[in-house]
């Protein structure tokens, strides 16, 4: 395979904070191995960890060879970089779960396959440091960095000198230390000689850097991406109900597409560089295409179908679009029909409900007693008979009059009605 200069890529992207010197020549001379440690805290990755995915994915596509490094013995620790106190510990069994859900994710991002030049591989810290002991630690790995050396990193600065009354343990203390290992066993091992990481992790990929200097007279390199913010100020990767997920059961792929869709002109104008494979010069026409006409919002459609297929896949994609349509177009009953029980519930997210038994739909439930009396989605019988003779009353996106009567068939996953009144007025019948 050719080499692709990897970091002219990510220099177009927006995706480099620091670099080392001479790391790009070192690059192109041959295909290298490189690394990016992932925090096996949860069974499932979450956009916060696209970055650094994007940055291995694009690095295999460069001719590189990517190593993931889930951090099992890391991860039992805690990273004091960007954090005010220290975390709860996860167990063996815990980690393990989670290096499997962490695997089956990245592999959406990363070949693994054994049949091309450069796999990717996946380790896990804890399979070297689970043997090691604490005097064979500080005595072969400790004496190696000075305790002035680690208390110059700003992860430790800032909290020794921040407000927290627990301040640093030596658990933490220790974690750049672990980490700047991990670099050395995996030069030695996979000949590996690039880390990268977010900003926030440079003092951590310099130990491992100064490490493999001292210990083993080798030199490796350091890339760190910006850490991702959004226009407004408020938290990439955060929603209101907390992060948003790639793993389809934590978050839905309608929710993850709505994500993505709802940036700001110049957030997807950063995102789509970042977090899609398309060339520079496809990005560059559409950003301006977008600016000719902002309204349409073609460069969030584009990023939004982009990133939930590599995600999931082109038929969750679809799904999304078309409960995308549901609110803000004219779909029909069978378009609702075609939606699980799940998306359907995120698309309505917030619509008031009431619960009726399977009994009274059975038998056919009349629309006034419907709108009225059974679900107090409309406030008397008479407000129920005026609207329908508005003609502002529809069942399952569909119109009604007032001789309407709610059957089985009516039954969306057999078990919601949707009734609305004028364009965003919703109200859901759970029939249980």
């Amino acid at each position: 395979m050719k080499l692709k200069n990897f970091v002219e890529e990510l220099k177009w992207r927006g995706m480099i904070h620091d670099v080392m010197p001479e790391t790009e020549e070192h690059l192109m001379e041959r295909m290298r191995s490189a690394y990016v440690g992932f925090d096996p805290t949860a069974d499932s990755l979450h956009i916060g960890n696209l970055v650094p995915i994007m940055l291995l994915s694009f690095y295999q596509r460069c001719g590189h060879k990517p190593v993931a490094l889930v951090g099992g013995a890391t991860g039992m620790i805690g990273d004091p970089s960007m954090k005010n106190s220290e975390r709860n510990l996860l167990d063996e069994e815990t980690l393990r779960k989670n290096q499997e859900g962490v695997r089956n994710q990245l592999s959406q991002f990363l070949d693994f396959s054994s049949n091309i030049e450069n796999p990717a591989v996946l380790v896990n810290n804890y399979d070297w440091m689970k043997e090691f002991s604490f005097l064979d630690f500080i005595r072969n790995v400790g004496k190696h960095i000075t305790v002035n050396y680690m208390m110059a990193k700003d992860s430790v600065k800032t909290r020794l000198s921040g407000e927290s009354a627990d301040g640093l343990s030596f658990t933490e203390f220790t974690y750049q230390l672990i980490q700047g290992y991990d670099f050395v066993h995996l030069y030695r091992s996979l000949d590996c000689s690039l880390q990268m990481g977010g900003s926030d992790q440079w003092g951590n990929i310099t130990t491992g850097t100064e490490l493999i200097r001292r210990m083993e007279g080798g030199k490796g390199y350091a890339l760190t991406c910006p850490l991702i913010t959004k226009s407004d100020g408020s938290k990439f990767g955060k929603s209101e109900g907390g992060n948003i997920w790639l793993d389809a059961n934590k978050t839905s792929p309608y929710k993850f597409y709505q994500y993505w869709l709802n940036s700001s002109d110049e957030d997807a104008e950063k995102y789509i560089k970042i977090f899609t494979f398309l060339d520079q010069e496809t990005i560059e026409q559409l950003i301006s295409e977008h600016r000719e006409a902002p309204h349409q919002r073609l460069l969030q459609r584009r990023l939004a179908a982009e990133v939930t297929t590599t995600v999931h896949n082109e038929a969750e994609l679809e799904k999304a679009e078309k409960a995308s349509q549901i609110l803000f177009g004219n779909s029909t009953s069978e378009d609702l029909k075609t939606l699980d029980e799940k998306t359907f519930l995120d698309v309505f997210d917030g619509v008031p409900q009431a619960e009726i038994s399977k009994e009274e739909i059975v038998n056919g439930l009349d629309i006034i007693g419907a709108l009225a009396e059974k679900t107090g989605f409309l406030k008397s019988n008479g407000e129920a008979r005026r609207a329908l003779k508005e003609n502002s009353i529809s069942v399952n996106k569909e119109k009604v009059s007032d001789d309407f009567q709610i059957s089985e068939n009516d039954l969306i996953n057999g078990q919601f009605v949707l009734l609305q009144r004028g364009k965003r007025n919703y109200f859901i019948i759970s029939v249980k």
